[in-house]
């Protein structure tokens, strides 16, 4: 197999790449439209046809390249069934399976929470948690149908149930980290760890953040996987 975690410096998105070296399928979860150049590059090098073009949610501060890799590689795209994308292929359900080949598949997790359609992948022994679990922290639930509480629940009862040495590969860090794991975020995680649902519930409802610079764009571009379809 083969793993890279890719970094989008702009927007602190991380784009992971899964392949199988022997089926040379490959998948990217959360890639920037910016970086599209680069993913093509990467996967010409290694000879990989890619598959799927995963989103953990529809994202506020980055435009998607899902849309944009089905029009230049024939991929699929999938997306959460609660995000009500336009043209994904693939509308996603919690224990949903993207395969790789007959032994390598990716298991998708329903986390809703920083919105109503996140979700996480699992892969082996580490989990692609997009905005649901950061490093220290977690995504914000104030727009988009984002849920506090829910949050919470999706965090404690699906992600913190996982073996205590599942790798936490996030979909942003802003402080230079690069992976986490369970053990370590229900041990130390700021606004998780020790705190009840109100006391989570609390601190996310007093965040006070700024949105993100690109929401205005970004979310309508991404409710149609990053591209105006060509039959508009």
């Amino acid at each position: 197999m083969l793993f890279k975690q890719l970094f989008h410096e702009e927007s602190s998105t991380y784009t992971y790449l899964i392949a199988c070296t022997e089926t040379h399928n490959a998948v990217l979860i959360d890639p920037v439209n910016t970086d599209i150049d680069d993913y093509i590059a990467l996967l010409a090098e290694h000879r990989l046809t890619l598959k799927y073009a995963l989103d953990t949610h529809v994202h506020a501060d980055h435009i998607t390249a899902s849309g944009l890799l089905k029009r230049l590689l024939g991929c699929q795209t999938a997306v959460s069934a609660l995000c009500h994308v336009n043209n994904a292929d693939v509308a996603i359900h919690d224990g949903d399976v993207f395969s790789l080949s007959d032994y390598e598949a990716i298991e998708a997790i329903s986390t809703p929470g920083h919105t109503a359609g996140s979700v996480c992948f699992l892969w082996r022994d580490r989990v692609f948690t997009g905005d649901t679990l950061l490093i220290n922290g977690c995504g914000r639930t104030d727009f988009q149908g984002g849920d506090a509480a829910a949050q919470y629940d999706s965090i404690t009862q699906s992600l913190f149930t996982l073996p205590d040495e599942t790798l936490v590969y996030p979909g942003h860090d802003y402080t230079g980290h690069y992976v986490s794991n369970i053990v370590q975020e229900k041990t130390s995680n700021s606004r998780l760890a020790n705190k009840s649902k109100a006391q989570f519930i609390e601190i996310m409802d007093n965040l006070d953040l700024p949105y993100p610079k690109l929401i205005d764009i970004a979310v309508p571009a991404n409710r149609d996987c990053g591209v105006i379809p060509q039959s508009r």
